[in-house]
């Protein structure tokens, strides 16, 4: 691309926004960011007070990059005051579908000599962790083990940070309804010559770059290579003498109900948990379906609330519950703050997007992030980047591409083998409502 072309970003999460950082740190003048909100987006996958850092894969790419990414969110001063350090521990109980996930990426980190200790029971895991005072997942039946090379990030602080990394570096934004794109407008070789938004305005380009999350599926034909779904989160606030008790909880993740949480946040005086599921879809209604062409099999709503409502449906909350029992059961009867439901976009195999759309000239794809994407924020621009200029290694262009052949296959989702818990349901109307 020319350094001085104008290059339309559509989607200020953390694939949109580090795409914009590394263009322009290489030398590209003409960047622009078009969003519903000025990041961080309160309703986006990438926004929150949370986010688990860490790098247990079973694949090995994603292992290694991980790692790489890791030792930046530990390393660089950029990230003091966001980033955390905090031992993780992973348990499947004895279920075939948990201790597959944990043998795979046990095996992966000794490849890599990365170091992991494994726990043999619930007792051993509360001896090392006292704060954990629950039965944890199967009791004496405990299958597990823990990383102290792990951490979490406070997401919305580290998208923050990337926005004014852009805006530093020369990148222009906008956002509203001016910012909210809802059509694309081509010429006759399906070039993409401007996007009209919500305002009735038209942005013209020269490249486009969609990362619009589990809303880019209601502008573009995604041939059933992605699928927006939801994913419940909860909150429990903790008192002054509790955030002391609970300082040193560490995160600890149920492969096998997909349930985790996070240690205490300081500021907002917040326990969160949330689940790593087959979540929910939605599927759009009429209008949205006559706005999008059909495109989407799930979405959020077209034009969301401006914060994720509290809400998230009751056996969701039940899960959320379960789940708190299982480490914390003196915690077990705490009302929720709040709940939500965070959208992710999933592939069928939990793999990125990172190329070109078959459709369009000038339009590369750009996320897909199933979940786990939010970890790889500080090299994320640069894979993009060389996904851009078509110079990724070939096992990442090929595990990255964007798979037509899912369109005739009526369901292919069958996850990267971290997913746990109830099968995937549609939202029923009185829950559409909620939203």
């Amino acid at each position: 691309m020319d350094k001085n072309s104008k290059i339309v970003i559509i989607g200020a999460g953390i694939f949109g926004l580090s795409t914009a950082a590394q263009l322009a740190s290489e030398g590209h003048r003409n960047i622009l960011v078009l969003d519903r909100h000025v990041p961080p987006v309160p309703d986006g996958s990438s926004s929150d007070i949370s986010r688990v850092i860490r790098f247990d894969y079973a694949d090995d790419d994603y292992l290694r990059i991980a790692h790489e990414a890791y030792l930046k969110w530990q390393q660089s001063a950029k990230y003091k005051g966001i980033f955390y350090s905090a031992p993780y521990i992973l348990t499947g109980n004895t279920s075939e579908h948990g201790q597959s996930w944990i043998k795979k990426t046990t095996a992966a980190l000794t490849q890599r000599n990365l170091p992991w200790q494994k726990i043999d029971d619930a007792a051993e895991a509360k001896k090392k962790y006292p704060v954990l005072s629950g039965a944890l997942a199967g009791g004496s039946n405990f299958f597990g083990y823990d990383n102290q090379q792990a951490g979490w990030a406070d997401a919305s602080k580290a998208v923050s940070q990337l926005r004014d990394d852009c805006i530093e570096l020369g990148v222009s934004f906008i956002s509203g309804r001016a910012g909210t794109v809802v059509a694309l407008d081509t010429d006759p070789n399906k070039k993409i010559t401007a996007v009209r938004t919500l305002a009735g305005t038209s942005v013209e380009g020269d490249h486009f770059i969609l990362t619009a999350g589990a809303w880019s599926a209601g502008l573009v034909p995604m041939y059933h290579s992605t699928l927006a779904t939801a994913q419940a989160v909860g909150y429990v606030r903790l008192s002054e003498s509790e955030m002391q008790k609970y300082a040193d909880l560490p995160i600890y993740a149920n492969f096998s109900t997909g349930w985790f949480n996070f240690p205490p946040h300081e500021e907002s005086k917040m326990l969160k948990m949330a689940v790593h599921g087959w979540g929910y879809t939605r599927t759009p209604n009429r209008e949205e379906q006559r706005a999008m062409g059909k495109h989407a099999d799930s979405s959020p709503p077209m034009i969301p609330p401006r914060e994720r409502r509290n809400f998230a449906p009751v056996e969701a909350e039940q899960r959320l519950r379960q789940g708190l029992c299982e480490i914390l059961p003196e915690l077990g009867d705490r009302p929720f703050d709040r709940v939500a439901l965070c959208w992710y976009t999933d592939t069928p195999t939990g793999d990125f997007i990172m190329d070109f759309h078959p459709d369009y000239a000038n339009l590369f794809i750009g996320g897909a992030g199933s979940g786990h994407a939010f970890k790889f924020l500080p090299v994320l621009g640069e894979y993009m980047s060389l996904a851009l200029k078509k110079t990724l290694p070939s096992q990442l262009a090929q595990k990255w591409r964007f798979r037509k052949d899912y369109a005739t296959q009526e369901d292919a989702f069958v996850g990267d083998g971290s997913r746990g818990g109830p099968i995937r349901r549609e939202l029923h109307t009185q829950e559409r409502a909620k939203l």
